[in-house]
């Protein structure tokens, strides 16, 4: 189970030392442990997500400003 592990989190784009950090505590047997470093990993990666998601917000809604700025100046013309 460890090597899927690591190899799953490698793939998932988590760094080597997080990913040798797990596979070391499955292999300890110290599942509880391994449990707590997914959910930590699982956590920096939401936090990730939601900043990403702020930003395309940002971004959508100066899309949103800039579309109706160029339909107020062809209406104008």
């Amino acid at each position: 189970m460890a090597t899927i592990v690591k190899e799953d989190l490698l793939g998932a784009g988590c760094g080597e030392e997080d990913a040798a950090a797990v596979e070391r505590l499955c292999q300890s047997g110290e599942l509880a442990g391994a449990l707590h470093e997914l959910k930590m990993l699982r956590c920096g990666l939401m936090e990730e997500l939601h900043q990403s998601q702020r930003r395309v917000d940002c971004l959508d809604y100066l899309i949103r400003q800039t579309e109706k700025e160029i339909k107020a100046t062809k209406e104008r013309r």
